[in-house]
């Protein structure tokens, strides 16, 4: 079966397979991949595989998906640091360098879809933590990010398979 492509625009539309759902993208808006840095707030523009699901076991069932799934634990976490040698890669928190924490108070990682950005091979300094993850009321800015509503990217996960990506552009 071909890969799916999932595209998110910088019109704020997450659309697939007769799909078109609202999301929400980086603050900074879309940027080239040659320009993103480290916390510019921007989303990087290009075709990102779909790693794996990670998902909040105690706050959802587990998702309908064919992607590789993991249960996220208290101390999960995601390195942001570009001095550091896990740069970009999940750690377990508590965690000496600079961090994303994953478990979060207000959902919004809840479920988390890893985007393959910047992580072969990982380049210092050009961003960490893309994901495609829920998002906020009124559908506020991301760090960099796509984030979309609940049921959406439930609907998103049902037909989400290995070797589908989602597309930013701008």
């Amino acid at each position: 079966m071909p890969a799916t492509r999932f595209t998110a625009s910088s019109s704020g539309l997450l659309q697939w397979s007769g799909h078109k759902v609202r999301c929400a993208l980086g603050r900074s808006g879309i940027t080239a991949v040659d320009l993103k840095r480290e916390g510019d707030g921007a989303s990087p523009a290009g075709v990102w595989p779909m790693r794996q699901l990670f998902w909040r076991a105690d706050r959802l069932a587990r998702p309908e998906t064919a992607l590789p799934v993991t249960a996220l634990i208290p101390e999960a976490g995601w390195c942001d640091d570009p001095a550091d040698p896990f740069y970009n890669r999940p750690v377990i928190l508590p965690y000496p360098a600079s961090h994303e924490k994953l478990w979060r108070e207000d959902g919004l990682y809840d479920l988390i879809v890893e985007l393959g950005y910047n992580d072969a091979p990982v380049e210092k300094g050009k961003g960490s933590a893309i994901f495609l993850h829920l998002a906020r009321e009124e559908y506020a800015p991301t760090e960099g990010c796509v984030a979309c509503a609940l049921p959406d990217l439930l609907a998103l996960l049902r037909d989400a398979k290995p070797g589908d990506e989602l597309e930013i552009e701008g």
